[in-house]
């Protein structure tokens, strides 16, 4: 069987890319902080490069790395750091409200299975004392007990240390060689295929920066929507939870299932009603109608083309084909996907397979 010059390319592709899913694959723990600056540095890039052009030569670039560079982690720091406040609010409060809420729930909860025959009690008392007991437990406790967690864990700690210290540093050189780095990719590409590459990589980082875009807006008006609706219901912690919520979206349900159990914690604390339950199934039933049905499909789907359960696909195929990496690229991967297969069914399309 004789293949044609055009087949024989693109076995060539498939063949280069099985291979590098296969060193993906390999390599997983030893790629995370390189795969997450790359990302990054994709991302950063247009930032410096506009950095550049106002300062109209007048800034060396490596000075644009660092400034973008600099905000980018103090924003990281300050998303990170808004979990902070809600366990200082939270920790105090359930050592005073979870027994007070053990005992409502005995209450309601024993009578009304009785009516079906089922005799279940809780035992108040031990849910006070366990409570009490993690939560008054002293600072040099919670030191000593953070120390052998590390001794136990050692090699994980130093894995998690050595990826936040060394993502940074290799965000810091992809930024600076971006565009090298793009050029000695360009240039292994064969001249008689140039036209088809330049049209793919294009149409990819199109569909990759209208997605990127369209998901930093709809970050930022759900973290507005969630922090006033919450604050709307009188929620001492709307504002941190809220913009929680709203940012960590962007690993799609991942941020919105844990900004939904914040929520519900500091309601029941510290209504110690079913009000907590209504601000919740109001503020985020609604908000996750606004983001699913309006913000998403305007913002981001029609832009990036991909149905959100694709998406779900997309996350949990990566992930666990990959890890922790596949989780970071899935959404970047599928977008080129989406691309190759929009010009894999073109061709099919055309054949003389389809038309016979």
């Amino acid at each position: 069987m004789q293949f044609t010059s055009t087949q024989k390319h693109v076995f060539a592709w498939l063949a280069i890319a099985a291979v590098a899913a296969l060193l993906l694959w390999l390599l997983g723990p030893v790629l995370t902080p390189f795969v997450v600056a790359a990302v990054l540095a994709y991302t950063l890039t247009p930032l410096v490069d506009w950095l550049d052009r106002m300062a109209a030569g007048r800034m060396p670039r490596v000075l644009a790395v660092i400034v973008v560079e600099l905000l980018f982690i103090l924003a990281a720091l300050t998303v990170a750091l808004m979990v902070v406040p809600i366990l200082a609010k939270e920790l105090p409060l359930m050592r005073d409200q979870v027994p007070l809420l053990a005992e409502r729930l005995n209450a309601w909860l024993t009578p009304w299975l009785a009516q079906y025959g089922v005799t279940v009690s809780l035992d108040v008392a031990s849910v006070k004392v366990f409570v009490l007991r993690y939560l008054n437990t002293n600072f040099d406790e919670m030191f000593a007990s953070v120390l052998s967690s590390l001794r136990m864990g050692g090699s994980i700690a130093l894995t998690v240390l050595g990826n936040a210290l060394l993502t940074p540093v290799a965000l810091f050189y992809l930024l600076m060689d971006w565009k090298r780095i793009v050029a000695l990719a360009t240039a292994l590409v064969p001249p008689h295929t140039r036209a088809g590459y330049d049209s793919f990589t294009t149409e990819a980082d199109g569909v990759l920066g209208q997605y990127l875009r369209g998901q930093l807006l709809v970050m930022m008006i759900m973290a507005i929507f969630y922090s006033l609706g919450l604050a709307l219901f009188g929620l001492d912690l709307a504002l941190p939870i809220g913009v929680f919520t709203g940012l960590a979206m962007f690993v799609p349900y991942l941020g919105f299932g844990v900004g939904l159990i914040l929520a519900v914690l500091a309601g029941l604390l510290q209504f110690a009603s079913i009000k907590a339950l209504v601000m919740v199934a109001v503020v985020y039933g609604a908000g996750q109608l606004i983001e699913s049905l309006y913000l998403t499909p305007r913002l981001v789907g029609r832009r990036i083309g991909l149905h959100p359960l694709a998406v779900i696909f997309a996350l949990l195929a990566f992930g666990q084909i990959f890890g922790f990496v596949g989780v970071l690229i899935a959404l970047p991967a599928s977008a080129v996907l989406l691309v190759a297969m929009r010009r894999a069914h073109a061709v099919y399309l055309g054949s003389r397979l389809y038309q016979g």
